[in-house]
């Protein structure tokens, strides 16, 4: 049996597969060896992984994660999870893992938007061109981390609507302060932004909302997939946000005249398929 992961900053999806079919599905929180030491990412496996594979035989694990774009962190995954499953372990970035699941072994443009955002060029077998999403401070367009970042600016900064600022600060019983706490003083920001994706997702009729993630999915497109060669191969998404708001999504590609190949929540069945 072969264990397949898909992490992200904030979940880590487990399968437990026998020849390419999925014979379990395990969820635990995201582990990104950016944020989170080795202690860190061990005692989650530990605690919320080996008690639901207790009982299989894992004869491999293949991981793709956020955080795993260099070597030196895909080791360090690949090392951790050889140190609790006792078994070979190949590591991988996410955006591989997208580009394997949305491509399979065709060239083309895969692309993430969850928590955080990402791009590639893929050629079949390697990913030859990435532009680096440099995060939620100073990147990371379009993804949930940087739409709750703006829909809070503009809340803050008396840009929204009186009634959808009042709206969002009662329904999450908000103050300034306490926001400004949660982003500059405790741990994973880009979560805990990436939580006011429903806000905008309930309220996306709204002009205000609906503009906001339409601007940030255009700068997404012109800061990243406009740099591969996106007039000759389709554009794909895996991710939250590029599923929820497909057709926010679409609509923002046809204003700059891109065409968009699929739309998927999660590369996992791709990845199954790939690998089977």
């Amino acid at each position: 049996m072969i264990l397949i992961a898909d992490s992200g900053s904030t979940k880590t999806e487990w399968r437990i597969t026998d020849k390419g079919q999925s014979v379990k599905r395990i969820l635990t929180s995201g582990m990104n060896p950016y944020f989170q030491n080795r202690e860190e990412i061990e005692k989650e496996i530990r605690q919320k992984l080996l008690p639901e594979i207790s009982g299989f035989t894992i004869e491999a694990a293949c991981f793709y994660g956020a955080g795993c774009a260099t070597t030196e962190k895909s080791n360090l995954i690949a090392d951790v999870i050889h140190h609790c499953l006792f078994c070979p372990v190949e590591a991988y970035s996410d955006l591989m893992g997208a580009a394997r699941a949305l491509c399979g072994k065709h060239p083309g443009i895969a692309c993430i938007l969850g928590t955080g955002s990402n791009s590639c060029f893929y050629d079949g077998e390697r990913i030859v061109k990435n532009i680096p999403p440099l995060g939620f401070i100073l990147g990371d367009e379009g993804s949930g981390a940087v739409l709750g970042k703006e829909l809070v600016g503009d809340c803050l900064k008396n840009q929204l609507p009186s009634h959808l600022k009042e709206r969002f600060l009662e329904q999450y019983r908000l103050t300034p302060a306490i926001l400004l706490e949660q982003v500059y003083r405790q741990p994973f920001p880009n979560r805990y932004l990436a939580g006011f994706s429903p806000f905008l997702l309930e309220n996306i009729k709204e002009p205000a909302i609906y503009n906001l993630v339409f601007d940030s999915f255009r700068r997404f497109f012109i800061r990243n997939v406009m740099q591969y060669d996106y007039r000759e191969y389709p554009i794909s998404f895996t991710g939250s946000i590029a599923f929820y708001y497909r057709d926010v999504l679409i609509a923002a590609a046809g204003s700059l005249s891109l065409l968009i190949g699929q739309i998927t929540q999660t590369p996992m069945e791709g990845l199954l398929s790939y690998h089977s």
